[in-house]
């Protein structure tokens, strides 16, 4: 292995705080330095001999020359802006940059190539956060990418005919163009097509550049065509690292040698490469390279982990509640206790007076529920399949009650007692067992499917999502099954925005919120569900707000499950106006995407204030939907926008959101985002609303979205790429 020397600037991104000291006092080895310039430097990373893992990561800090420190093993230079153990990457300024300008004078390219070995070392490119990027008007570059074992050749064209084609933010082939880089890459050469000279552009585009960078810190300005500044710009690259170049399995078998040294400490496999990472367990923190590096996470640390007069008791990784002497837990909720007089008064014989009055209570009662259930529609729904699952698991959360104790929550299902009604049944406010319920009374039934619900109430009452109005049991001694769900007090988002609190002020971050909340919720029930769940009716009449004005999706089994084959199930349902996927009424199927499409109406209702539909308001003008892809196509979105949040400072979060909404309301459900994406997306746009530095990430999009470019969006892309078809399935896997 030949030494290599990389001249490495830490940026000062962020002070350090007393937390960060207090976790890089854990970080490195005893008595080297562990930080440069103000950036930490955690092990195996180290500063100097003796302090790295090995010369791979070892350091030099120069603190006379503003942060610079030399790490051994990488070529060129980098300014290093920080070093993530987790992830096993480093993100680096990357200064150099290939490019040619062409001089009128001499009819000539000035031309300076650029490549970058990092063979022989633990260090790749990163595959899925780097991209390479082409620039300029008439600028074809080449790309040569090197594993440990191939070679792949790739190349990106970019054009344009004048500076009005330019759109800041577009790189699709239109004076900017990016294009993958294969797994694994360990060696970047680049060079530029000969044939592709700038001779008829070169009075606006005077040079064409090729570069690589992180995609998701890089946008595209079409002054990078018209000026120098692409030169001064700093762009970012991450390099991925790993320990050694073998797996855990083979690692772990020589522990004087095995990298992950903390007991609280787990062995990861690289994903980009051959290598190991280390992390830290769950409810540990810390540096796993170290010695006692994974420190337990005093979750009692907070205050509020546990309600009074609650006791919290920090474990090794996690944590447990208890009540006093004399207290109880509350309705089963293990983070809040109540008085417990009965305890008081007497524990031993309280305990063996209940167990056996509760035994001959919980005797009595099956039998006589017994008896009921042989009846023929407790057959008829499946009842069996239920009772036998509740007898064989005692803590198995749903219960099945008879149609008296329905008929008495609901005092006969009284008019007085009802709080919604739409299309697909009736809901009323009940008392069940001292608890407060909604009991679902459907209208219709699947005939065929009717011996299936017995099956599909299982799969429905393991659903265990905060932001899941949970399903706690149901009837079936009825011609059409009943269903009992926890009870939501504060009503309906519809009602929120739109019925008397009208008048109210809804802050855009209270917006975002349930809109992130009602996001994670369908994601589960697509993602996480066994199987898979879709909802088929989302809508704000169909989100739930708390106590604490928490979001809670219902109606997710409010109909009869309709199973499509053997590996998902849908509900049964017909959906709602100005909600449907345009596709699923062509088609009749349904799918994870015709959620994401009636999701995007809901993300329109919280930035607007309207109904997606009004039955008042000329033809043209009654679906929300149509409105506002109309005045997204007009560049007219401030116009639609509820004035509450019509704010400058917000507006690029605001066009954040409008965007997802027009990606979620796209006419084809193959090219919307899944509700996975949906709210991983706005969890990154409530973090930016949170932390306002972050917007302006999203300003160029902005001027485009509201009409204040001047110039129309041409979206235009060609790239050249070619390796063996099996690496580039798996690239194109990743871009995605």
């Amino acid at each position: 292995m030949r030494p290599m020397v990389l001249i490495i600037q830490l940026l000062l991104l962020i002070s350090p705080s007393k937390s960060k000291a207090t976790i890089s006092s854990v970080n490195t080895l005893p008595g080297c330095q562990d930080s440069c310039g103000g950036v930490p430097i955690p092990y195996p990373f180290g500063i100097g001999r003796n302090c790295s893992m090995s010369e791979d990561f070892e350091l030099r800090c120069d603190t006379t020359s503003n942060g610079i420190f030399t790490p051994h093993y990488l070529p060129d230079s980098f300014m290093i802006m920080d070093i993530s153990l987790s992830l096993g990457q480093v993100r680096v300024i990357d200064d150099p940059i290939s490019y040619w300008c062409y001089n009128n004078k001499t009819k000539k390219n000035n031309v300076s190539n650029w490549e970058l070995d990092l063979r022989g070392t633990p260090y790749r490119f990163d595959h899925v956060k780097n991209k390479f990027v082409v620039i300029g008007c008439d600028t074809l570059a080449y790309v040569n990418f090197t594993d440990n074992q191939n070679s792949y050749l790739g190349g990106c064209v970019s054009g344009c005919y004048s500076p009005e084609s330019l759109i800041d933010g577009s790189c699709s082939g239109i004076g900017c163009c990016q294009t993958y880089i294969p797994k694994g890459t360990n060696y970047i050469s680049f060079w530029f097509d000969d044939n592709f000279n700038g001779s008829e552009v070169y009075n606006f585009n005077p040079c064409g550049y090729a570069m690589l960078i992180e995609e998701e810190r890089f946008k595209f300005n079409k002054e990078y065509i018209t000026t120098n500044k692409l030169v001064d710009k700093n762009m970012s690259v991450v390099i991925d690292w790993a320990i050694g170049n073998t797996t855990c399995d083979v690692a772990r078998t020589n522990k004087s040698s095995f990298a992950c040294k903390s007991n609280n400490s787990i062995c990861l496999n690289s994903s980009s490469g051959p290598g190991y990472l280390c992390n830290c367990e769950n409810g540990y923190q810390g540096n796993p390279y170290l010695e006692e590096g994974c420190r337990d996470i005093d979750e009692c640390a907070n205050q509020n982990q546990c309600f009074k007069p609650g006791k919290c008791h920090n474990l090794p990784g996690s944590y447990r509640c208890s009540c006093s002497f004399g207290w109880h837990n509350k309705n089963n909720n293990l983070r809040e206790c109540e008085l417990n007089l009965a305890l008081l008064i007497g524990i031993c014989a309280g305990v063996v007076a209940l167990s056996f009055l509760g035994l001959g209570t919980y005797v009595m009662l099956e039998r006589r529920n017994l008896s009921k259930v042989k009846e023929k529609y407790f057959q008829q729904h499946g009842g069996w399949i239920l009772l036998e699952k509740i007898k064989s698991n005692q803590g198995f959360g749903f219960t099945i009650f008879t149609r008296q104790q329905i008929e008495q929550a609901t005092k006969n299902f009284d008019n007085a007692n009802i709080i919604g009604s739409g299309g697909q049944g009736t809901v009323y406010k009940g008392t069940l067992r001292d608890q407060i319920v909604a009991i679902k009374k459907c209208k219709m039934v699947n005939e065929s499917k009717s011996k299936e619900f017995g099956k599909e109430m299982l799969i429905l009452s393991q659903i265990n999502h905060k932001n899941i109005v949970k399903l706690l049991g149901c009837c079936l001694e009825v011609e059409i099954p009943i269903l009992i769900y926890e009870f939501i007090p504060n009503g309906t988002l519809s009602h929120y925005i739109h019925g008397k609190r009208q008048g109210s002020c809804i802050s855009l971050s209270t917006r975002l919120r349930i809109a992130q909340e009602s996001a994670e919720a369908l994601a589960y029930l697509h993602f996480s569900a066994s199987p898979p769940i879709f909802h088929g009716d989302v809508k704000t009449a169909n989100i739930l707000l708390d106590q604490n004005y928490t979001t809670k999706v219902s109606d997710f089994g409010a109909s009869i499950l309709a199973s499509t084959d053997e590996a998902q199930f849908v509900t049964f349902v017909q959906g709602t106006r100005g909600y449907l996927d345009p596709e699923y009424m062509q088609s009749c199927q349904l799918t994870d995407k015709s959620d994401v499409y009636s999701f995007g109406v809901v993300l329109l209702e919280l930035l607007t204030r309207k109904p997606a539909i009004d039955v008042h308001a000329p033809e043209e003008k009654r679906s929300l939907s149509s409105r506002f892809l109309l005045a997204m196509k007009e560049k007219k979105l401030q116009e639609l926008l509820d004035d509450e949040i019509k704010h400058e400072d917000d507006m690029e979060v605001i066009t954040a959101v409008a965007k997802l909404a027009k990606e979620c309301l796209n006419m084809k459900g193959e090219e919307r985002p899944t509700m996975k994406e949906v709210a991983e997306e706005l969890d990154r746009i409530r973090k930016i609303k949170q932390h306002p530095w972050g917007q302006e990430y999203y300003s160029k999009e902005r001027e485009i979205l509201l009409g204040e470019a001047s110039h129309d969006i041409v979206i235009e892309h060609t790239s050249y790429f070619s390796i063996d078809k099996g690496e580039a399935e798996e690239s194109l896997a990743v871009g995605r």
